[in-house]
């Protein structure tokens, strides 16, 4: 089955500010966010990457022209929703004040109920429609592109820690109240699986680690191994 590698962004200036930028626009990598870009940049270079998807936010986009550089043949391709949750009036405030909110005790404890408060300069959506339309988008992708290139395929979905780690806990049977447990850092890599029975996890957070071996991770039927991985070979 084709890979998904789900590529957090780099570092901002708002990542280290404190504040949420959401879908404030103009918000690009900082010097270390461009620094990481580069370094996993040489690490997926290594990998038969056949789509880049991107979120359409500047931090994103530019991460995305830097994976997409190394790969001549791609043309990076935007796609709304893995855009980052639409946080409405919380956009652009400091994460130290938004602790103080009432809200803030829902996000954090039962995520599935936030609904964040509209506001007349951004939009605002739940934790739940921004997971729904990320799900819904990776799977129809993901699926596209195993029908174009094969089960050996592997594509990159670059997009925000909230909607990665929706879509982590997605993969991994996880109710969406659960998804504060992960954790995904900026410039990580992590990676998913779906077959006709379940997907596979098979990275999540990785910002160091070798990925060549990700396409030996083979998982055809959409069974497990119990007693887990055997480290024999195999094939799609």
């Amino acid at each position: 089955m084709a890979t998904v590698l789900l590529l957090r962004h780099g570092r901002t200036t708002s990542n280290t500010s404190g504040v949420l930028a959401g879908w404030t626009p103009g918000v690009g990598l900082d010097e270390t966010g461009e620094r990481q870009v580069s370094e996993v940049r040489k690490r997926l270079e290594q990998l038969p990457i056949v789509r880049i998807v991107s979120s359409p936010l500047q931090r994103c986009q530019e991460t995305a022209a830097a994976i997409g550089a190394g790969l001549p043949d791609i043309t990076v391709e935007t796609d709304e929703r893995l855009g980052e949750c639409r946080y409405g009036a919380w956009t652009g405030r400091k994460i130290g004040d938004l602790a103080k909110d009432d809200l803030w005790r829902t996000v954090q404890d039962h995520p599935s109920a936030a609904v964040f408060p509209p506001s007349p300069d951004f939009a605002n959506e739940s934790l739940a429609q921004m997971s729904a339309r990320a799900v819904a988008a990776t799977r129809e992708i993901d699926a596209a592109v195993q029908a174009e290139h094969g089960p050996k395929a592997i594509w990159v979905a670059v997009s925000h820690g909230d909607v990665i780690k929706a879509l982590l806990a997605d993969a991994l049977g996880s109710h969406l109240d659960q998804f504060q447990r992960i954790v995904v850092a900026p410039a990580s890599v992590s990676a998913v699986r779906y077959t006709a029975r379940r997907p596979f996890v098979i990275r999540v957070n990785d910002t160091t680690g070798d990925l060549t071996d990700i396409p030996d991770k083979s998982t055809p039927s959409g069974d497990a191994t119990p007693g887990g991985e055997t480290g024999a070979e195999s094939s799609d």
